[in-house]
């Protein structure tokens, strides 16, 4: 018996419908990394811009982890990031907000990775969640922005680098949302 079989018998007799719609290694290499569809432009800015976010939420992750004492700010009047991340909205789910955050700007690197270049037509439910997960954290980062203001009376320049960042990738997921949503519908 092929290795194939084998392996498609465990999943109970689908040899390759459990991936049905995702292409290949091959495909999805070619896909990510030469392919030229407006959907693969936006997904490469979202790892892009998620990697920028990251990277102001590494620098207060390891301020809120006691790894650096201070965080630098801009000569501004109204700028306080160490004030604002160690508030207790910063520590209200019983850990430190920031390394979540970089956590989740982490998984879009992976999300925008997923499925090849048709994968609002081939597996709509990925870039359904990519929106919805982004639109979460762009309502999140919103309310923080109010609450940056309105409790704190200082901004954090790391924080709104990340406001920023999560506002662009809930606008570069959209259109590949909206085309899978409505390729669902059509669908069922």
């Amino acid at each position: 018996m092929r290795k194939g079989r084998a392996h498609g018998a465990m999943l109970g007799g689908r040899e390759d419908g459990w991936r049905r719609g995702l292409p290949g290694a091959g495909a999805l290499r070619a896909a990510l990394q030469r392919g030229r569809s407006r959907d693969l432009a936006r997904r490469r800015l979202i790892a892009a811009v998620s990697l920028t976010g990251g990277a102001s939420m590494a620098v207060v992750s390891l301020f809120q982890l006691g790894i650096i004492e201070h965080l630098p700010d801009p000569p501004l009047p109204g700028f306080d990031s160490a004030k604002v991340t160690s508030s207790d909205i910063a520590f209200g789910l019983t850990m430190p907000d920031a390394p979540l955050a970089l956590t989740s700007f982490a998984s879009n690197l992976a999300l925008a990775g997923w499925g090849g270049a048709e994968r609002a037509r081939n597996t709509p439910w990925i870039p359904v969640a990519v929106a919805a997960k982004a639109a979460v954290e762009a309502a999140v980062s919103g309310w923080l922005l109010v609450q940056m203001r309105r409790r704190e009376r200082a901004w954090c320049a790391y924080c709104l680098v990340a406001m920023a960042a999560n506002m662009a990738v809930f606008a570069l997921s959209l259109p590949e949302g909206w085309a899978a949503l409505g390729k669902a519908r059509a669908r069922s």
